[in-house]
């Protein structure tokens, strides 16, 4: 027998405020400007798991599943599916009438393109469905089948970072010929863009033909109204001009706000800072394990050896109210991932231990490569600090500090760098992190057997719960090969919003559908 779900179900009902402020004038013609401090360095969502892309992809693009605020995954594209008995193959029903920005319908075709284009160029793809083959069986239907069962199928579609978006076939077959990036965003979603000035500015329009689930809206998913007509993020890479936007109302939102200053923020009028109440992220240096110094684990543990966790981010956050000092892979709410096992190999802060290790490890006085940014100040405080704490233990380092997009760029390339500080929003699993599998092929390029194996036993485990002594050896197992030093976790970022915007929510990066502005 099969099992048949249905989105009534699956939805849970959430009011966003939208709703509340609907007595007051609405402003349907409004612009809406955001001053943002991360530039880009691509748009297709195939190709990053970077939040600049994210923030802007989610409300281009819709995908077959999307999380609702609770974090589970429920259907968006897709009206209702089915699972075979052995779990091995799902069978999604779309939704019927959907059309994307040029005009033309969402079909079987489409998704097929769209989700195979996925599997073979995203780390989510690559690392967590491998094997894993979509087919059109009529207009409006298509399967999937995967190699085994696994729990997480749902959760890797609805990834909020690496979006499986789904797009024309016509998009996705000229990007497979080409093998370059795709530059024409056409999606279903409630806006689409408009212009795209590299550095500058990016400018999203209404779409005017959208056609919104009708469930009550929760987290990403159910209804979407698109209230305001014209959204800009305009890049702003310096803090204090992005402070002073907001002080003075020049936008309408402000993110990534210098820590330093929030106080003087909450204070300011006609401006209120909203303060997400889940998500946030780990908190790490990765790892060149390829080639390099750092392709040697011994250095790899020496420099996590000498790590003084708190005072390490201290100097990267200013202030504890922004950080939490964690060793898990799993945030505390996430009841079935978060795992202590690891805390033996966290926060030693043993620099004479570290500095015998850097001797065993054969280390012969090379130069280590940091690379980093300015745009993200508090990754490159760590920066900093990992440079102090390597001379601490004697190795050799030189800071590579460039543009955002250029660090992305120069990151592909293992030639390039040995170490970077980089934050990794919250994810539903942990196999989301494209750190973890070998199969991601993602910067740093994990390759440990052990890890890979823990992966998929969890994947292949009757429920969650079973699964808890293989969260706890994925921990273990990550500390002792270091892909990643986990440091902690950021709390969620403070957004400055002016007071005549209303619905205003966050999960794990803005949610600009549902909102409004009021007449002035």
């Amino acid at each position: 027998m099969k099992t048949i779900f249905s989105t009534a179900v699956l939805l849970l009902a959430a009011v966003l405020p939208w709703e509340n402020t609907q007595a007051q004038s609405v402003n349907r013609d409004a612009t809406l400007n955001i001053a943002y401090g991360n530039r880009p360095g691509t748009l297709d969502p195939y190709l990053t798991t970077n939040n600049a892309t994210s923030d802007v992809d989610r409300h281009i693009f819709e995908t077959l599943f999307t999380i609702n605020a609770q974090y589970e995954p429920v259907p968006e594209l897709v009206e209702s599916y089915t699972l075979s008995e052995d779990r091995k193959t799902y069978t999604f029903v779309l939704r019927n009438g959907i059309h994307f920005h040029d005009g033309q319908l969402l079909t079987a075709d489409d998704v097929v393109a769209s989700m195979n284009r996925w599997l073979a160029v995203s780390t989510q793809g690559k690392a967590n469905l491998p094997g894993v083959q979509f087919r059109k069986i009529d207009a409006r239907t298509v399967s999937l089948t995967l190699p085994a069962p696994s729990l997480i199928t749902l959760n890797v579609l609805a990834d909020v970072k690496n979006i499986a978006a789904i797009m024309p076939k016509r998009i996705i077959d000229a990007a497979n010929s080409s093998k370059k990036p795709v530059t024409e965003l056409v999606g279903t979603g409630p806006y689409k863009l408009a212009e795209f000035k590299t550095g500058d500015f990016l400018h999203l329009t209404r779409y005017d033909q959208y056609t919104s689930r009708s469930e009550p809206a929760s987290g990403l998913s159910g209804q979407k109204k698109a209230n305001v007509k014209d959204i800009w993020f305009r890049y702003i890479t310096d803090e204090s001009t992005r402070l002073a936007g907001a002080m003075t109302g020049e936008y309408e939102l402000v993110f990534q706000l210098p820590k330093d200053n929030i106080d003087t923020l909450s204070s300011a009028p006609d401006l209120s800072l909203f303060q997400p109440n889940s998500g946030g992220s780990l908190i790490t240096y990765l790892f060149n394990k390829n080639q390099g110094p750092f392709a040697n684990v011994k250095l790899r543990q020496a420099f996590n050896l000498a790590l003084d966790v708190h005072q390490v981010l201290l100097a990267g956050y200013s202030d504890p109210r922004f950080f939490k000092e964690d060793p898990s892979l799993g945030f505390p709410e996430q009841v079935d991932w978060y795992s202590e096992a690891g805390k033996p190999y966290w926060n030693q802060h043993k620099l004479d231990e570290a500095r015998q290790l850097v001797k065993a490890s054969g280390y012969g006085g090379e130069e280590v490569v940091i690379i980093a940014t300015k745009e993200y100040a508090e990754l490159y405080n760590l920066a900093i600090v990992a440079q102090q704490v390597l001379k601490q233990i004697g190795v050799k380092s030189r800071l590579d500090v460039y543009d955002w997009p250029t660090v992305l760029q120069r990151r592909q390339d293992p030639k390039n760098f040995d170490l970077c500080a980089l934050e990794f929003t919250m994810r539903q699993v942990l196999h989301q992190y494209p750190f973890l599998d070998s199969r991601a092929k993602f910067p740093g390029l994990s390759n440990n057997p052990e890890i890979d194996a823990v992966l998929d036993a969890i994947k292949q485990a009757p429920s969650l719960s079973a699964a808890k002594g293989l969260v706890d050896k994925l921990n273990i197992l990550t500390w002792q090969y270091l892909p990643v030093i986990v440091l902690g976790r950021t709390t969620p970022d403070p957004v400055a919003v002016k007071n005549n915007v209303q619905g205003f929510t966050d999960l794990n990066g803005p949610v600009l559908w549902n909102i409004s502005i009021s007449q002035p």
